[in-house]
């Protein structure tokens, strides 16, 4: 039924990453889906980034890999089974203009019990679902 599963996974949120990725990976499992592991480094006001050294933004990549790596490796995903992205900008953007650029038919993202500011601007989860051209499975974290 799925033929790619892209999984965003938030290198701060442990936790319900490891959910979002054990359910996509049992699914992936049963369908022989490939996972398309995916993290966004956000935007920094320029204050901030201003400060920060000038290849802070692809080391913060590189590093946010070899944790995308390490996860696979730690969920037993099977060598070719997965690929792992990095983007920059606003998480459900660069989550939704993933899922078409690398034709995924499902997504499965983490949700968490939702705070004020989420009822106020938004979960990045719920914005996918809103805006997603495919399916999208919210694994409570």
């Amino acid at each position: 039924m799925f033929n790619k599963i892209l999984v965003p996974i938030d290198i701060s949120q442990s936790d319900s990453s490891e959910t979002s990725l054990a359910a996509a990976a049992q699914m992936a499992g049963k369908t022989g889906a490939t996972l398309v592991l995916l993290n966004v480094t956000a935007d920094m006001p320029n204050l901030v980034a201003n400060r920060l050294p000038t290849d802070y933004l692809e080391e913060a990549e590189k590093a946010a890999a070899k944790t995308l790596s390490d996860l696979a490796e730690k969920h037993k995903l099977a060598s070719g089974s997965y690929e792992v992205r990095t983007a920059h900008g606003r998480a459900y953007n660069e989550i939704i203009e993933s899922a078409e650029q690398t034709g995924v038919d499902l997504i499965v993202i983490a949700s968490h019990q939702p705070g004020l500011a989420d009822y106020l601007l938004g979960s990045t989860a719920a914005k996918v679902v809103r805006h997603s051209k495919c399916s999208v499975l919210v694994v409570r974290g």
